[in-house]
């Protein structure tokens, strides 16, 4: 999951970065309001949520919210403010915000709004199956023949971007941005090192793998009956 981050105060920014990534999500993160509107812009295919300071720099984050919406009616959008009145909360609402949470916040508190909001956007899933392998978004779990499999955050977040995807072939650079949040294509063995861990854990013995190479494109994890 890749979520797009809009804060001008660093500190913050920082914290809610570490935090989130600590929880499996790849992290972009604009300290000023053009810089914000622009990467949103550039970007929106990419983000499954978007978490909006409301006093930014330059654009403020009502007016970037404004505009996504114009390009993106259902990607689900936090506003992070101290402004804390009834009719600011009616404002950001209106503006196309899906969620208003006000400074200061517990982590544990945004963290579950953001579940909640992915967890309803579009009628969206939460249980992912590839064979014996069955993936639950909603309790954080893989099972293989319904026994529990212990997989790092990183190497859910993987496995779970490949059953989201699956019958497709997930290039590498998709995969970097989405679960690493790199930018760029000249280093993704990283990658080849989690997959050969969820092989490890997942596979058969002495069975094919169920997460396909596609030489020089990336990988896909094929239909099951």
């Amino acid at each position: 999951m890749r979520v797009f981050l809009a804060e001008d105060e660093s500190a913050i920014a920082g914290f809610l970065k570490e935090g989130l990534e600590e929880e499996g999500f790849a992290v972009d993160v604009a300290t000023n309001g053009r810089e914000a509107l622009k990467m949103a812009l550039d970007n929106l295919g990419e983000y499954d949520i978007i978490l909006l300071d409301w006093m930014m720099p330059g654009v403020s984050g009502i007016e970037i919210c404004r505009l996504i919406r114009k390009e993106n009616t259902s990607i689900p959008i936090i506003f992070l403010t101290a402004k804390d009145t009834v009719d600011d909360t009616v404002f950001g609402l209106e503006a196309g915000a899906n969620d208003y949470l006000k400074k200061p916040f517990a982590f544990e508190e945004l963290l579950a709004r953001i579940k909640v909001l992915l967890r309803n956007k579009d009628g969206e899933q939460n249980i992912f199956v590839a064979g014996d392998i069955i993936l639950n978004t909603e309790i954080h779990q893989v099972t293989k023949n319904g026994i529990t499999v212990e997989l790092t955050q990183k190497e859910f977040a993987l496995l779970e971007y490949l059953l989201r995807n699956k019958g497709k072939v997930c290039r590498r650079s998709r995969i970097i941005e989405k679960i690493w949040d790199i930018h760029f294509e000249k280093d993704t063995s990283v990658i080849d090192v989690f997959i050969n861990a969820l092989r490890k854990k997942l596979d058969a013995p002495g069975a094919a793998s169920f997460i396909q190479t596609i030489r020089g494109v990336g990988y896909r994890v094929n239909e099951y009956e």
